[in-house]
């Protein structure tokens, strides 16, 4: 696992969507994208959020588990959320696109198209911007458009519909996710 490529395909990926969606294109593992980005980066999301349950927290001992409740809950929505994302994306290009089955381009758009969630995952595990963490996730719908215009080449009548939809899966369906084992968490607490 190689984090200095990690952090350029995360910066170019949100200074420059475009550029790294035309990169991206040109990989021939359409799979290598769970181990060299969503893994690490569910894995840096659940240590943010470990270390930024200790800052400034009094809890004493329950710190801890309280931290690990925290940890276990952002790898679960995220990476649930990221499987439950790519399903779902894969039916809307069978429903909107008319395609077949393309659930490993499907898997690369929706991992790399995360990246906005994962960095502001890994700063709010760290720094409380809860209001600013849902005004900044906006910025998907950018990235996935340059997604689904690059790689998954979706023609331009039914761009800004794929987009949008797309968009509000790869955004939803980790917090959906999240609120289930969050409340499940509190309920068989």
């Amino acid at each position: 696992m190689n984090y200095k490529d990690l952090f350029k395909r995360v910066i170019s990926l949100i200074s420059s969507p475009a550029k790294a969606w035309e990169e991206i294109g040109k990989e021939e593992d359409r799979r290598k994208v769970l181990g060299a980005f969503v893994y690490p980066m569910i894995g840096l999301c659940g240590l943010s959020v470990f270390i930024g349950t200790f800052i400034g927290n009094t809890a004493g001992v329950a710190a801890f588990q309280i931290a690990m409740t925290r940890c276990c809950a952002i790898f679960v929505s995220l990476f649930g959320g990221y499987f439950l994302a790519a399903y779902a994306i894969d039916q809307l290009g069978k429903k909107l696109l008319g395609r077949e089955d393309q659930y490993e381009l499907n898997q690369q758009f929706v991992g790399y198209s995360m990246v906005v969630t994962f960095v502001l995952d890994i700063v709010s595990g760290l720094f409380s911007i809860s209001i600013l963490h849902w005004i900044l996730q906006f910025y998907t719908i950018f990235v996935v458009f340059e997604g689904a215009r690059t790689l998954m080449k979706v023609n331009e009548e039914k761009l800004t519909r794929y987009t949008l939809i797309a968009s509000v899966i790869i955004i939803v369906c980790p917090a959906l996710i999240a609120a289930v084992f969050n409340e499940l968490s509190v309920i068989l607490n």
